[in-house]
């Protein structure tokens, strides 16, 4: 495993870290807050017990080590995260009351990609670390007991070797493998295919332009067009969730119709391509933050719109403005 160099004063050689171990908190703990809360955490644990660090294994497993612990400590009173999916069958696109509002800790919520992927130069490592954030994948992980969890994102997502691992979670090669087996039927069970985000894809790009002006101009049939056959709609912290494009639909056109007039502005979440939705303002002119769609694509065509409406929090965290004139 590789190292940062060890000329650097400890602050500076902390923090290279951040944005892996970033990303290793937010796989095990499926949201964003919580895993940045749980990196700071592991940097001050870490910066307070340096001296005692000594250099029996590298600074980067010693790192993991400490996030481990930190992230298992937090699993153990947490509540489980989930999708709206979860919690019980799709729901009618004519239905008026989406549900009350649940709180925030039992969803599985999105990360911007820039704070848990690391800037590597190699293509193909950029696609699979987006793979490894993927909702679905991120969601699949929170069915997995919280050391198995971890067994599977060390091994899988980051490659460690069994050896590593077994010394990292104090086991044996035979638990950390038998763990991963177990951990590997629970994910080809549970998670869901999509295409990860891909600036330079133009089929891609074409598809989300047709998304956008159908979406803007608020044309319905058009919409439709761009919709799997199975595609699903949801909207966190609410628990209503619906199946297919005429529910979809039938949602847009009634108790949705309010997204009419909205404006998309493209951000990047979880590997995918997502935006920040703006309504027309009720009390003047422009635009007010509604909610952060995340889609997920798959064989060209969208598979699943994830909105997200915890504007307060999300639209600081993805750089977006609080609103659009």
């Amino acid at each position: 495993m590789n190292d940062v160099a060890t000329n650097a004063p400890i602050e500076s050689r902390l923090e290279e870290y951040r944005p892996e171990l970033t990303g290793y908190c937010y796989r095990m703990l499926g949201s964003a807050f919580e895993a940045e809360d749980a990196v700071q955490d592991t940097l001050v644990r870490a910066w307070r017990g340096f001296d005692r660090f000594e250099g029996r294994s590298t600074l980067r497993s010693w790192l993991y080590r400490i996030a481990t612990n930190v992230c298992l400590n937090m699993l153990s009173s947490a509540q489980l995260r989930v999708r709206p999916m979860d919690l019980g069958p799709a729901g009618s696109g004519r239905a008026t009351d989406p549900g009350e509002p649940r709180p925030d800790q039992i969803w599985v919520g999105p990360v911007p990609d820039g704070r848990v992927l690391a800037e590597v130069a190699d293509p193909a490592n950029v696609v699979a670390e987006r793979e490894s954030i993927r909702l679905a994948f991120v969601a699949a992980l929170q069915h997995l007991p919280p050391r198995q969890r971890a067994v599977l994102i060390l091994r899988e997502v980051l490659a460690w070797s069994a050896q590593e691992v077994a010394e990292l979670l104090d086991t044996s090669v035979a638990g950390v493998n038998s763990a991963l087996q177990r951990a590997r039927a629970t994910i080809a069970a549970t998670d869901t295919a999509a295409d990860v985000h891909e600036p330079l894809d133009e089929e891609q790009k074409a598809l989300l332009a047709r998304y956008v002006k159908a979406f803007e101009d608020y044309d319905l049939e058009a919409l439709t067009t761009l919709l799997h056959d199975d595609a699903t709609l949801s909207m966190p912290p609410l628990p209503l969730w619906l199946r297919g494009p005429d529910d979809i639909v039938a949602w847009m056109a009634g108790t949705g119709s309010g997204c009419r007039g909205s404006r998309l502005v493209p951000v990047v979440a979880n590997g995918m391509p997502a935006f920040g939705q703006y309504r027309p303002a009720l009390g003047g002119s422009g635009h007010d933050p509604w909610g952060l769609t995340v889609l997920e694509i798959s064989a060209g065509r969208i598979a699943a719109i994830n909105n997200f409406l915890d504007t307060a929090r999300l639209f600081p965290l993805f750089g977006l403005p609080a609103h659009l004139e």
